[in-house]
């Protein structure tokens, strides 16, 4: 990743720190990065908000209740995506679990459930819901190899700093033919288009990468996994639209985002390029 980077866009972290960033332009992977990226001691004080919901389980506005709802709803579905691999063993490694709902949600289906959660707090509760089966960020690297039919990563692997060595210990942990769900935001969305550097989905400097359709599929690549299926999120438009409309006016504007969710959407039924996809990754080549 050598080659000169333009600068796509300015922006500032509206969550936290108020600092601003650019967003660079990498052309061998199709995909941004943030710029400055913050020392591995230092992003951890990025994530120190109460605001920060999928670190709690609190609904205490507009914005947390309506994340809470439509969590119900994609926790069924994402149970169903899961269940639709043929895997006879049931092994599921959740990265990033946040407070342990999917994990708990699979664990009630007899999936035998491993998370790895970096934040203390959300772990803890995690750890509540799931017989302490979430674990620091540090036992990720000494998991054994081939051990899992699954591994899900939602709204994770743009956190995640070293992508490459990142990708190859993904696809060291699954097993042959296990398969790997990724879902991330979509910086060619129309609502990243409308927004611009208020689209909430950028959240710079937690976020360090901003993937389209090509990157995930460049990326893991290298590692011979073939992408087998790619799945909308359509209930995502209108959560981050929700945020950007409070990052761009200072307040939610709930009928404003509505209408930018649902265009962005109706656009995407063309362009297939929705505010978030999921990715499903096989490991093919072992």
């Amino acid at each position: 990743m050598a080659n000169k980077k333009q600068t796509y866009l300015t922006l500032k972290d509206h969550s936290v720190s108020k600092e601003e960033f650019q967003l660079l332009y990498n052309e061998e992977l199709d995909m941004l990065e943030t710029s400055p990226q913050p020392k591995s001691q230092k992003l951890a004080e990025y994530y120190k908000s109460e605001n920060y919901i999928s670190h709690t389980d609190t609904k205490r506005n507009l914005l947390e209740y309506v994340y809470h709802k439509v969590r119900e709803i994609s926790l069924r579905r994402k149970l169903k995506l899961i269940n639709s691999f043929q895997s006879e063993s049931k092994t599921l490694l959740d990265i990033g679990c946040g407070t342990g709902d999917f994990l708990e949600t699979a664990l009630k289906d007899n999936w035998k459930i491993t998370g790895i959660e970096p934040n203390e707090s959300a772990r803890q509760i995690a750890n509540s819901k799931t017989n302490n089966a979430v674990f620091e960020t540090e036992e990720l690297s000494k998991l054994k190899s081939n051990s899992f039919d699954v591994i899900t990563l939602w709204h994770v692997l743009e956190h995640l700093p070293n992508l490459e060595m990142h990708t190859a210990l993904l696809k060291s942990l699954l097993k042959p033919n296990g398969t790997l769900v990724i879902a991330v935001p979509n910086y060619k969305s129309y609502d990243a288009e409308y927004y611009k550097n208020f689209w909430a989905a950028y959240d710079v400097p937690r976020h360090l990468w901003h993937f389209s359709k090509n990157s995930i599929s460049k990326l893991f690549s290298k590692e011979q996994m073939e992408l087998m299926k790619l799945l909308p999120m359509k209930f995502d438009a209108y959560y981050v639209c929700l945020l950007s409309e409070k990052y761009k006016s200072g307040i939610m504007n709930p009928m404003k985002a509505f209408w930018v969710g649902w265009l962005s959407n109706r656009k995407a039924k063309r362009t297939n390029e929705y505010s978030s996809h999921i990715y499903v990754l096989k490991n093919v080549n072992y």
